[in-house]
């Protein structure tokens, strides 16, 4: 259990705000104000500053946000295992694609090795993932996205093809395509922070391209209605393979077959990966769902993009 103020400190680096921080805790103002005076003197430093009137952490402010968010996460999860120490929970994060076509599996292999053990599922973009890794609110994440691996540990699950689609009823679906070709398209895309929105800017970027350089584009944060765009020929979009299964067995949807400057083939994937913040002491709670992540079947081979 955490000193009071140090809760008081990580309420105002949510608000950024004393007023709010003290309504949010049922304290006075003067009272948010002496708490953090109180842990200013205590480490030494100035943990806030105003720059143009605006509340900001300083680099020490930082270093502790970091440092409690670590050590309000080990103090709660050592309130459960002393509680219940026969019974493991997991909250567990999971960007879109692996959510909705990858996860099930694992989840209902380690309840079935673990029966009595719970564990919830988060679904959201890589960006709000790793914010919740950062304040402790997950034990860890399965992402699909770009992540700094100096930062947080890692175990690799499964590398997924990352494939353009488009209708089959697109002349585009006939005959390779050079990837500058695509940018006279409409383009239907995830939403900013997505992992599958990172990887495609990434991968354009390998080109000189940007999703700026289409003819036009729509941000839809679901993969349905992304799907039924495509198909009705709307546009071209950028999905993992996973995610296109069913439709490319119905011939709903086409892959296309995308070339370099010099007519090659391009092949692209993705690694998913299982992330978790280097500091956090209870890996051994979640062994088991860490094997069965890294069981997860990889495609053979990667398809052409």
């Amino acid at each position: 259990m955490l000193d009071f103020r140090l809760y008081t400190f990580l309420n105002l680096c949510k608000t950024m705000n004393y007023t709010r921080t003290a309504k949010e805790l049922c304290i006075t103002q003067p009272a948010v104000t002496q708490h953090i005076h109180f842990l200013e003197e205590h480490y030494g430093c100035k943990l806030f500053s105003y720059e143009k009137k605006v509340l900001r952490l300083t680099p020490q402010g930082e270093i502790l946000k970091m440092q409690v968010h670590a050590l309000d996460y080990r103090s709660r999860k050592l309130e459960e295992l002393l509680r219940e120490p026969e019974k493991i929970r997991l909250r567990v994060g999971a960007t879109k694609t692996i959510g909705d076509y990858l996860a099930a599996p694992v989840i209902s292999s380690f309840l079935k090795k673990n029966p009595g053990s719970q564990v919830s599922l988060l679904v959201n973009n890589t960006a709000d993932l790793l914010r919740g890794l950062d304040e402790g609110e997950l034990d860890f994440a399965m992402i699909e996205g770009f992540f700094d691996k100096g930062e947080y540990g890692c175990r690799l699950m499964r590398r997924e093809p990352f494939v353009g689609i488009c209708s089959p009823e697109n002349p585009l679906a006939d005959s390779p395509v050079p990837v500058r070709r695509l940018l006279g398209e409409h383009l239907i895309v995830r939403e900013q922070g997505s992992g599958t929105r990172a990887v495609l800017e990434h991968f354009l970027e390998e080109h000189n391209c940007t999703v700026d350089g289409f003819r036009a584009v729509t941000e839809v944060s679901d993969f349905r209605p992304i799907k039924e765009l495509v198909r009705e020929n709307l546009g071209v979009s950028f999905l993992y393979r996973t995610v296109l299964e069913e439709e490319l067995a119905r011939g709903e949807l086409a892959i296309l077959q995308l070339t370099d400057e010099r007519g090659k083939k391009i092949r692209l994937s993705h690694e998913f990966n299982l992330v978790y913040r280097t500091e956090n002491g209870f890996r051994e709670r979640w062994a088991d769902f860490l094997s069965l992540s890294a069981e997860m079947p990889a495609d053979s081979e990667t398809p052409p993009v």
